[in-house]
Formats: C-alpha cells, sequence, structure tokens
C-alpha cells in the first residue's frame, strides 16, 4: 500500500510541473525618455506560455494593438514607419528559463530566460531577468528589459532623434493559468 500510495504522490507531482500555462491577456508597455518628449504605451493583447516540464517560454504581442501614445499621429508614425506593423506585425521572444525552477512551490523566485527576441523582423539573442510568483493555479510573470532600436534595423530620422530614444526600456506582466 505505502509504494501505491508513494507511486500516485510521484505522479501526482509530474503532473503539476508537467502543466503547461498560458494567458492571453499579459500586459507589455514600452518607454522613450528621450531628451525633448517622453513616449508611453501599452498593450493588454500579450499571450504567452509556460511549459513547467522543459522550462521552455514563448510569449508575443500584436505591435499594432499598443496605444497611449501623446497623439494618433505618434501612434501612427510608430506603427507605419518605425515598426512597419504591415510587413511586422508580431514581436515574439522564445527562450528558456536557465535557473531550476521548482513550479510547485509558492513563493516568489527570481529567474533568466534566455532566448531570442523578433523585433522588426530582425532576431537577437537576449537574456531577460524574470520574477516568478508561484502561486496555487497561477504564475505571475513580471520583467523589464532594453532594447536599442538599431539591434532591430528601426531607423529614427535625424529630425526626430531627439524625441525618440535609442534604447527603449519594455515591461511585461503577466498572470498565466493552468492550459484547459
Amino acid at each position: 500500500m505505502r509504494n501505491i500510495i508513494t507511486f500516485i504522490l510521484f505522479i501526482a507531482s509530474n503532473l503539476i510541473t508537467a502543466q503547461i500555462y498560458v494567458c492571453k491577456e499579459g500586459n507589455t508597455k514600452f518607454t522613450s525618455e528621450a531628451p525633448l518628449e517622453l513616449i508611453k504605451a501599452q498593450s493588454n493583447k500579450t499571450s504567452g506560455v509556460v511549459d513547467c516540464a522543459t522550462k521552455n517560454v514563448a510569449f508575443s504581442i500584436d505591435v499594432s494593438s499598443f496605444d497611449g501614445f501623446n497623439s494618433e499621429l505618434q501612434k501612427e508614425h510608430f506603427l507605419e514607419n518605425y515598426l512597419e506593423t504591415e510587413k511586422y506585425p508580431n514581436a515574439t521572444f522564445k527562450g528558456k528559463i536557465i535557473e531550476n525552477v521548482d513550479f510547485t512551490k509558492k513563493g516568489v523566485i527570481n529567474v533568466r530566460a534566455k532566448g531570442i527576441l523578433l523585433i522588426h523582423g530582425v532576431s537577437k539573442e537576449k537574456i531577460v531577468k524574470v520574477q516568478l510568483t508561484i502561486k496555487d493555479k497561477e504564475i505571475f510573470t513580471e520583467a523589464e528589459f532594453e532594447v536599442p532600436l538599431d539591434e532591430h534595423n528601426i531607423r529614427v530620422p535625424k529630425v526626430v532623434n531627439q524625441k525618440i530614444a535609442s534604447v527603449i526600456t519594455v515591461e511585461v506582466k503577466a498572470t498565466l493559468k493552468p492550459k484547459a
């Protein structure tokens, strides 16, 4: 009987850690703090997945879903001239958590995810620091990282280079729940 209970507990713990967690309405914000202008925009259309067994992660956002610019013209320039959303509609990060994580243990843990950040059709390897808050049936993720525009071939005309930062700060917050 003891062996059966041990076996069941072993299988149950493996099922918990093998779970896939997903979100469809994560929040992504970016900030451009340039000498002459502060630009902030956000989107609640970030989708993501974490596979607890493999530690693989993937997040994606429809770039055209960003809102909150200083003006509609600024948003139009962002979408059409800089990020060219007709050609490159999504920004993605696909990678793997570097550290060992016990997803069955509740609490806050700081980890790093190493992967490929794809923006404006250009892929760059990146290590992103992530804070995970593990609860009963949720994983809350919080990350902040910088995106140098030149690394992703995003060109800013000289006439506005004092209004747009050359390095953009990105914040991502998402609550992931077990995939049904």
